[in-house]
């Protein structure tokens, strides 16, 4: 095939993946999820506590899969000009974003597994230390919500035909992270002052659910820019 025609081909369907400020903001989100997945850990060791291990394990996860955006983002980048990619690199973007999504779901099988455990066998929680972890928790995964949202409602108000699954991959995982932190906070409160310890794998169950509900709509919208049903 000549490059005559091969350009004539690339001008019209390309997918290029332009997103330098949703990279930094991700790599922001990256390193304050980090910060907190240490200090739960390390509270949950310290006060004993298998809830606040399980929860800093689990913002862990969501910092590896954050790790697939800053991948599929620089690697767009990097290929952006390569020949050889016909339509160039925008659906590097939408495939990190399928890729996040499934991570999204084996996170969520894990919590539900991990749940259905807990409530034959109910674990002790130093309640007062937990719930405030939890609440600090909350409040970072709001902060890097808003962070990643401020992009997301920028490109959508300026009417971007092509929208950037990667970055609305990064918006979910976190907020799949504030959700867990909440419903944790919630379990926490009532095992305190009611004494319902299985609250707790109860609402990891509900929890589970509904990142396995926003899961499906990422890969649904995904798997169709992919199978090129829609861009």
């Amino acid at each position: 095939m000549h490059s005559s025609t091969l350009e004539r081909w690339q001008h019209p369907h390309s997918f290029r993946l332009d997103n330098p400020q949703g990279e930094r903001r991700t790599w922001l989100v990256i390193i304050i999820t980090v910060t907190m997945m240490i200090i739960e850990i390390g509270a949950g060791y310290l006060f004993g506590s298998m809830a606040l291990l399980a929860d800093g394990w689990h913002m862990g996860t969501h910092a590896a899969a954050l790790s697939i955006t800053i991948f599929a983002y620089s690697y767009a980048r990097r290929h952006a000009d390569n020949p050889q990619y016909t339509f160039s690199t925008g659906k590097v973007g939408v495939l990190g974003g399928f890729a996040s999504a499934v991570v999204l779901v084996v996170i969520a099988l894990l919590m539900a597994g991990e749940s259905v455990k807990r409530l034959y066998s109910p674990v002790s929680i130093q309640f007062n230390e937990a719930i405030g972890v939890a609440v600090a928790g909350l409040a970072v995964n709001l902060v890097c919500a808003y962070l990643l949202h401020l992009k997301h409602d920028h490109d959508h108000h300026h009417g971007s035909h092509h929208h950037d699954h990667n970055l609305r991959a990064a918006y979910l995982h976190v907020l799949a992270d504030a959700l867990t932190s909440l419903l944790a906070i919630f379990a926490l409160l009532t095992g305190k002052h009611f004494g319902w310890v299985r609250m707790d794998p109860v609402m990891g169950l509900v929890g589970a659910v509904v990142i396995t509900r926003w899961s499906y709509s990422l890969l649904s919208d995904t798997s169709k820019v992919l199978l090129d049903s829609e861009v």
